[in-house]
Parts: structure tokens; sequence; C-alpha cells
């Protein structure tokens, strides 16, 4: 039986379906985070299907800035998914303890993020949840985009309020206006910003505060956001999903360019 090919580790997160456990398999010593979901909590909140078509499309992304789904297997009560395991933890905790980053890191999780976004849409697969709790840090430092949509959520500390996630909304989903792979873009703003200045761009006091000024896209740079930055968040924080900068610009846009410091060559011009 499989899971006890498995030894389990410490916990690496907990939510709504279950936990993710450090886990190394016994016959390799391989090294993987372990996703236990439980079918009784999975089957109460009706998505079975979601997690179905979520493990249909993780299995087939293969890039260094997306989280590895190895395989999974389940019992009679539980599913696991047999993840990569990011040593360096979330890239939220980071920011919490290092308070913001400067250029030069948050260039680089911006080239990141921007090439993984370009192979999952072009794999027709729009993420919707971009957040500093569903990015991780690989050994090297590199971004991980995981938490495609349905996954067992790591507790939060600061987004667990009434707010949920709303920080990261793009204007049309606060609206239910149809929206496409445009609300990664807008995510991928609020993200740099998010890192530079160390809050989210429009924090309110309320969630209806924060959708009104969203929807307004009334922000402001706190004085130490570098030029070149303001110029980037500015082109991609556009109310307007079609005018905002394209995920391929915001890769060769020139404060990226000059601050990057990715180590991995960049798998989207890789056609």
């Amino acid at each position: 039986f499989r899971r006890l090919n498995f030894e389990f580790g410490k916990p690496l997160g907990k939510g709504r379906f279950g936990a993710v456990y450090l886990a190394r398999e016994k016959k390799t010593h391989f090294i993987l985070a372990l996703k236990v979901i439980f079918k009784s909590a999975l089957e109460k909140a009706q998505l079975e299907h979601q997690l179905r078509r979520e493990i249909e499309i993780l299995s087939h992304l293969r890039h260094p800035n997306i989280l590895r789904m190895y395989n999974y297997f389940h019992d009679q009560s539980r599913i696991f998914l047999m993840l990569e395991y990011a040593p360096k933890g979330e890239l939220y905790k980071e920011l919490q303890k290092q308070k913001r980053f400067d250029d030069i890191r948050t260039a680089t999780y911006m080239e990141e993020i921007a090439d993984a976004l370009m192979y999952c849409h072009a794999q027709k697969v729009i993420h919707r949840d971009i957040k500093p709790e569903n990015l991780l840090l690989g050994l090297r430092g590199e971004l991980k985009l995981a938490d495609f949509g349905w996954s067992v959520h790591a507790p939060s500390l600061r987004r667990t309020t009434l707010c949920g996630t709303t920080d990261y909304l793009a204007p049309e989903m606060i609206e239910g206006s149809p929206h496409n792979e445009n609300v990664d873009v807008w995510c991928v703003g609020v993200l740099c910003y998010e890192c530079l200045a160390g809050y989210a761009p429009f924090e309110a006091p309320t969630r209806i505060e924060t959708f009104k000024r969203i929807k307004e896209v009334d922000f402001e740079f706190p004085p130490w956001v570098s030029d070149g930055a303001r110029d980037l968040i500015s082109k991609i924080l556009n109310r307007t999903p079609s005018v905002r900068l394209p995920l391929k610009e915001i890769i060769v846009h020139p404060w990226v360019k000059t601050k990057s410091r990715r180590i991995l060559p960049p798998v989207y011009n890789q056609e």
C-alpha cells in the first residue's frame, strides 16, 4: 500500500481539506511534500470535480517556476498528492520577515512569475489565485507557483479576515464580468507592488473599501519605490484588461531587464 512507502516528517501547512507534510520515500530516500486531502471534506464542499481537473492540469505542467506534481494515489478516505518540496517555504513568510524586498530580488521574481504564467497561459491554464501565500521558494530561492485553485491552503496570517484575498482580485472579477488570463497579469502587478512596498496597493480597513479602491485603481507609491518599478506597476495595473502590459513585455521591461538575476534560462522563448 502506497502510504506505507513514505516516512512522514513535519507538517508544512494545514487547510480546510487536510494538510501537507514533508515526506521521504523509504526506498529511494527521495524528499517530497505529501498533500493529504480528506475525501469527506472535499465531497462536503462539492469540489471533487475541481480536484480531478486540477490534478489533470498539474500533472502535465513542467516548468522550473511551477511546483511539480509527481503523482497521486488514494485510499478509502484520503487522496495523496506527491508534490515537489520547496525548502525555502512561502514567499509570504519571507516577506513578513524581511518587511520588503529590494529591486533585484523583486525584479527576479517578476521575471520568474511572468515566465511561468506565459507557460500556463500557453497551456490554456489561468491560475486566478496568485498571491504571496501561493508562491513557494526552491532551494536556490527561485519562485515556485503552487496551489492551482483547489488546493489545501496553508493558513495565512493576514488574509484570514473577512478580506479573504480581496487584495489581489482584479477589477473585472469584483464586478463579476467575464475574465480571461489578464486577471493573472493584474496579480503580477499587485505582487510587484507588495514585494517592494511591504503591503498590498489597495489595502483598506474593510472589504468594501478595498473593492472600491481596486475598481478605481486607487493606489500610491511609497517614496522608496524606484521610477523603473513605478513605470512597470503602473503599466500592469490598468483597469482595462486588454491594455495591461503583456507578460512577454514585463520580462523585457527595462527595470526587470537590468535588475533581474534569474538563475535559470528562460522557458518563454523556446517556442
